[in-house]
C-alpha cells in the first residue's frame, strides 16, 4: 500500500467522522421536536454525503455511529432497528448514486428518495412501532410527509454540493477521482 492511498484512506476517515459529527449535532442537538416521534432535521444528509462520495459501507457506517454516539450523547436508549434504518440510508446513498444516470439532478432524486423511503420512512417507523408502541399507519403517514419535506430541501442541497466544483476537487482527491458528477 502506497503512502498516498493510505494518506487518502486517513482523509476518508476524517471526513466521515466530520459527517457522523455534523449529523449527531443536526439530528440531536438543532431538530425540531413534533410530538413524541418526529423530528425535523438535516441530519441525514451528511450520512447521504457520505454514501454519495464514498461509497454504501462508509454511508453505513456514518449512519451507524451517528445514530449511536448521538443517543448516547443526548441520553436516549439506542434503538438498534432505528440505527439499522440510520445504516440503510448510507447504504441506500452508496448504492444509488453509483447508477449510470447522466443527469447529476436525477442522480441526486435516485440518491435521495430511496434512502429516505427505506430508511427514514419504513425502517425508522418499524423501530418507532416496535421499541415506544407508536400506531404504525399514523406513524407512517406522518413521516411519509415529514421525509416528502425533508427530502425535497436534502435533494436541492445535494445538488448544490455535487455541482460544487470544490467539493468535487476534494472528494475525488479523497477517493483517487472516484467522487464527483457523473
Amino acid at each position: 500500500m502506497s503512502k498516498k492511498s493510505v494518506g487518502n484512506q486517513i482523509g476518508v476517515l476524517a471526513v466521515s467522522a466530520c459527517f457522523a459529527a455534523l449529523s449527531i449535532v443536526l439530528g440531536k442537538f438543532l431538530a425540531v421536536p413534533v410530538g413524541d416521534t418526529i423530528r425535523l432535521s438535516f441530519e441525514n444528509l451528511p450520512i447521504l454525503l457520505a454514501g454519495f462520495f464514498f461509497g454504501p459501507l462508509t454511508g453505513a457506517a456514518v449512519g451507524i455511529v451517528a445514530d449511536l454516539v448521538g443517543c448516547v450523547l443526548r441520553g436516549y436508549a439506542v434503538n438498534p432497528i432505528i440505527t439499522l434504518g440510520a445504516a440503510l440510508i448510507g447504504v441506500c446513498a452508496g448504492v444509488f448514486s453509483a447508477l449510470p444516470v447522466k443527469s447529476r439532478l436525477l442522480r441526486v432524486l435516485c440518491t435521495v428518495i430511496p434512502a429516505h423511503l427505506l430508511g427514514s420512512v419504513l425502517v425508522k417507523t418499524i423501530g418507532l412501532v416496535v421499541f415506544y408502541s407508536s400506531p404504525f399507519l399514523p406513524t407512517l403517514g406522518w413521516r411519509a410527509v415529514t421525509y416528502t419535506m425533508i427530502s425535497a430541501a436534502e435533494v436541492a442541497l445535494l445538488y448544490l454540493l455535487t455541482g460544487n466544483r470544490a467539493v468535487i476537487r476534494q472528494m475525488s482527491a479523497l477517493t483517487g477521482g472516484k467522487a464527483g458528477t457523473p
